[in-house]
């Protein structure tokens, strides 16, 4: 396991720290059954759906200012996080913060820093619309999205 245990390095200490979270962008659920998913969330909650991605098997619910997405099982997602949930399994693919401002190298260094290993920075949609955004683990290996400011339509 390569992530950090216990502090980090006191370097990270001495560096200016670019990443500030503003809130959370959104949440990604594995179902079982997302006709029931989708009664609950919509119909239960009052979110309503925002955009789907079928072959993906993707399903994002807009829930104020943010993004849950309902991902099936058997779909080409839903099969990339293993095992479903249940009381032994983990249910949340990954959790997405968005982070104030976009300086992604000065964001890479002191993840780097802390000895941890950012994924490729790539365009993905979320809550704001499409953004720049990397993934890392935590130390418990949960997925943590890091997002910046979202792209601009006039890019």
């Amino acid at each position: 396991n390569d992530r950090p245990v216990g502090r980090f390095p006191r370097a990270l200490n001495q560096m200016k720290n670019p990443i500030q979270v503003l809130g959370i962008d959104h949440v990604v659920l594995r179902v079982r059954d997302l006709s029931r998913a989708l009664i609950f969330y919509q119909d239960v909650l009052g979110c309503r759906e925002e955009r789907r991605i079928d072959a993906l098997g993707l399903v994002q619910l807009r829930a104020g200012s943010s993004l849950i997405d309902l991902v099936p099982l058997d779909s080409v997602l839903g099969r990339a996080g293993g095992a479903g949930p249940r009381e032994e399994g983990r249910n949340v693919d990954h959790i997405a913060l968005r982070i104030h401002g976009s300086d992604w190298p000065a964001v890479r260094e002191r993840l780097e820093a802390a000895g941890l290993a950012p994924g490729e920075l790539s365009e993905r949609y979320g809550a704001e619309g499409p953004g720049l955004s990397l993934y890392l683990r935590d130390p418990d290996d949960n997925v943590i999205e890091l997002r910046g400011n979202p792209l601009r339509e006039d890019r």
